[in-house]
């Protein structure tokens, strides 16, 4: 096999969040209800926040900044590896981001 790939990656930390919440979920906080009528319906009385979709989710998750680098097709086995020699020569590792994840590669 000849040819390159372009490979991305992120870093990976303990304090990283994903987290989905129902729509309905957060209609059920008092707090959140008050905001969006304080925002939105100012000086009006007598509402109710109401959702019909019960599929609609929210995501939390950590932002994450996407590091690449090439590699031959034949390292396809040693990706990870290689993303993590990659990281360790550009200094990403720091306290409590030790691992990488793949996000993608592409063949160039």
């Amino acid at each position: 096999m000849q040819g390159k790939l372009n490979v991305t990656y992120q870093l990976v930390c303990e304090n990283d969040i994903h987290k989905e919440i129902s729509l309905n979920e957060i209609l059920q906080n008092e707090k959140i209800v008050k905001l969006l009528k304080s925002e939105f319906a100012k000086g009006l009385r007598n509402l109710d926040i109401t959702s019909d979709d019960n599929s609609s989710h929210i995501v939390l998750k950590s932002q994450k900044e996407l590091y690449e680098f090439e590699a031959d097709k034949k390292d396809f086995a040693d990706l990870i590896e290689l993303a993590e020699e990659d990281a360790k020569a550009r200094k990403l590792f720091k306290k409590g981001c030790q691992e990488i994840a793949l996000v993608d590669f592409v063949t160039l």
